[in-house]
């Protein structure tokens, strides 16, 4: 099989994914102060039962904030969280946590 093809789509796909991480962190940062109940001061859950938000990638968590907010994930607590958030509220919040350091 040629492997080949394969070389250009994966940098395509690359570029398209920096192109796309566009939040700020800084105001991202400033718009976590009300994710920290929950998923830490810098990203790392404060219980078991919730998600480390810290170094995700940035495509999921816009995706999953902007799911929640849209009713397509349906979590009462989420959804009252992430309703007032713009796109990019939620493009900073991705930005941020994505380039927090992950727990080791």
């Amino acid at each position: 099989m040629n492997y080949s093809i394969f070389l250009p789509i994966t940098i395509a796909l690359m570029l398209s994914a920096a192109a796309i991480a566009d939040g700020d962190i800084a105001k991202g940062k400033a718009k976590s102060a009300a994710c920290a109940g929950c998923h830490g001061a810098n990203g790392i859950a404060i219980a078991p039962n919730f998600p480390n938000l810290a170094g995700q990638k940035y495509l999921y968590l816009t995706k999953a904030i902007a799911a929640y907010r849209d009713g397509v994930r349906n979590d009462p607590t989420m959804k009252a969280m992430t309703a007032a958030l713009t796109d990019a509220d939620i493009e900073n919040l991705g930005a941020y946590f994505s380039n927090l350091p992950s727990k080791k």
